[in-house]
């Protein structure tokens, strides 16, 4: 059966701009009559000719609207020229899954259906972003073409008629104006399995989570939060690894991941470098980097290994140029996003294997790693501030206050007291990067107080949220001596002069954040 494409008429619709991790607003939205269909007609768009006869991967995590924007995806792509399509079953596929489908199938790229920790639901968010050839989000000047040609968009083209089941793992054949297209429907796990079989000593990690190795069974608990990690989650920790059942909740993807939030609110985050991982053993320790608000504790551990470290904008696509060019082995953001230069995007799984490793290589448990390494580095007390849904135009005039501030010469070696505690400002600007692979340059990142010890007070309003502008606040606060205090109690004197200098209360009117982390 031949299948022909349409083209559809349309007009733009305002505000179709990615944020630092694709486009994110609320489903309602998304659902508006040709909302979705402009925007992904606008991805392949920003390709240019390198869309026809091209592969691409496509997948979601699971969230209420991903199999119908799925199934929109595909139809337009048919209509486009492209060639193939790899599509996870039910159209999920993890975030680090399509990175690696994307790298081991040569793929132009892929469209990845998340909006990450936002939450899920029909009166929730959803998501939609773009991943390069190199498996990774797309570099500012991708996502910026793919917003100025949704400001002037007047048409899409769509094969109507094309009919797809992704709940059955095949090969489907369609023949679209003379043109083959094949849309190839995978097993979401598999790929990725076996990426991290190459990465990490499977053998060694089932000794200790079966207690072979010590005489007792792991005791652990993993949260896949009803997300899409929840396969992968079972197949890598109960049938490779011989966890119990039990050590693995939440597995199951739900369209509103069961009412959970799917941000997981620890209390620190701890970036992870150990030569015990075989994968680094193999290919040696390159750079390290973070996301510019990210607490600076991995800037400690560079300069004791006389490595390289990199601070970069918040958003992982920062990260991909200096890995293709073989300048960072290992990063991590403030959002808790984990990772190495095996794919291009945060991986969940490889951090929780990696830090099984650590514990297999150490023989010690997660706090007296903690412990070793402070008493080494000193430690960084760290917690972000959400602020959700505020008034943008207050928000921004909060901004322009706090950086007219802090960028007069005359605050540079002003002293703060607060709770005993005198901090004296070493530097303060609005945070710029300069690529060092491509000189590609970004500005206005985000507000920034350094202190002389090392401490940190960083201000940023986000690019992920969906609707109103939600203000982070980040308090980086070091001890050199003082590691073992309630991170609370610790954290309060900073905090107090965060809020003092930002007059945050004063323009947004809230004396309590939304989410503390």
């Amino acid at each position: 059966m031949t299948l022909a494409a349409t083209t559809v008429t349309t007009t733009p619709f305002e505000g179709q701009k990615p944020g630092t991790s694709g486009l994110r607003k609320k489903v309602k939205i998304f659902t508006q009559e040709n909302y979705t269909e402009n925007f992904v007609q606008c991805i392949l768009d920003a390709n240019g000719k390198a869309i026809e006869g091209s592969t691409l991967v496509v997948g979601g995590d699971g969230r209420f609207y991903c199999r119908t924007a799925c199934e929109i995806i595909v139809r337009i792509c048919a209509a486009n020229g492209v060639s193939r399509l790899i599509v996870g079953q039910n159209g999920i596929l993890s975030t680090p899954a399509v990175s690696s489908l994307i790298r081991s199938n040569k793929a132009l790229g892929g469209i990845v259906l998340t909006a990450s920790h936002n939450p899920g639901g029909p009166d929730n968010d959803f998501g939609i972003k773009f991943n390069c050839e190199n498996g990774g989000p797309a570099p500012d000047n991708v996502t910026n073409a793919i917003y100025q040609l949704s400001t002037a968009i007047s048409n899409y083209k769509i094969v109507e008629g094309l009919q797809i089941d992704l709940s059955q793992i095949t090969k489907n054949s369609y023949d679209i104006s003379g043109k083959p297209f094949v849309v190839d429907v995978v097993d979401s796990v598999t790929n990725y399995v076996s990426l991290m079989k190459e990465i990490f000593d499977f053998d060694k990690l089932k000794s200790l989570v079966t207690g072979v190795s010590s005489g007792k069974p792991l005791k652990m608990r993993v949260d896949a939060m009803n997300g899409v990690t929840g396969a992968y989650v079972r197949e890598i920790f109960i049938n490779c690894l011989g966890a119990t059942p039990e050590s693995v909740v939440h597995t199951t993807p739900l369209e509103d991941f069961g009412g959970l939030h799917p941000d997981p609110n620890l209390t620190y985050a701890k970036d992870l470098v150990d030569t015990a991982i075989p994968y680094f053993r193999r290919n040696g320790i390159s750079g390290l980097a973070r996301s510019m608000p990210t607490a600076s504790a991995v800037d400690l551990v560079a300069k004791k290994l006389g490595k390289e470290v990199f601070e970069v904008p918040t958003g992982w696509k920062y990260f991909g140029n200096l890995m293709d060019a073989n300048r960072l082995c290992l990063c991590g953001e403030e959002s808790f996003g984990t990772g190495s230069n095996h794919i291009r995007e945060k991986d969940g799984i490889w951090a929780l294997l990696a830090w099984l490793s650590i514990m297999e290589h150490t023989g010690k448990g997660v706090e007296d790693i903690l412990k070793a390494h402070w008493a080494i580095y000193g430690r960084n007390y760290f917690t972000r501030y959400d602020y959700e849904e505020c008034d943008a135009a207050k928000c921004n005039a909060m901004m322009d206050q706090m950086e007219k501030l802090i960028t007069d010469p005359k605050f540079i070696g002003q002293k703060f007291e607060s709770g005993g505690k005198c901090y004296e400002v070493k530097l303060a600007d609005n945070f710029s990067y300069k690529d060092p692979i491509d000189n590609s340059l970004a500005t206005k990142q985000g507000l920034r107080v350094v202190f002389a010890d090392g401490s940190r007070i960083v201000m940023r309003l986000s690019g992920t949220g969906s609707s109103g502008a939600t203000v982070r606040l980040y308090i980086d606060s070091y001890e050199r001596d003082n590691v073992l205090g309630l991170a609370s109690d610790m954290l309060k004197p900073l905090i107090q002069i965060a809020l003092q200098i930002s007059q945050l209360p004063q323009f947004t009117g809230r004396d309590a954040p939304t989410v503390i982390t």
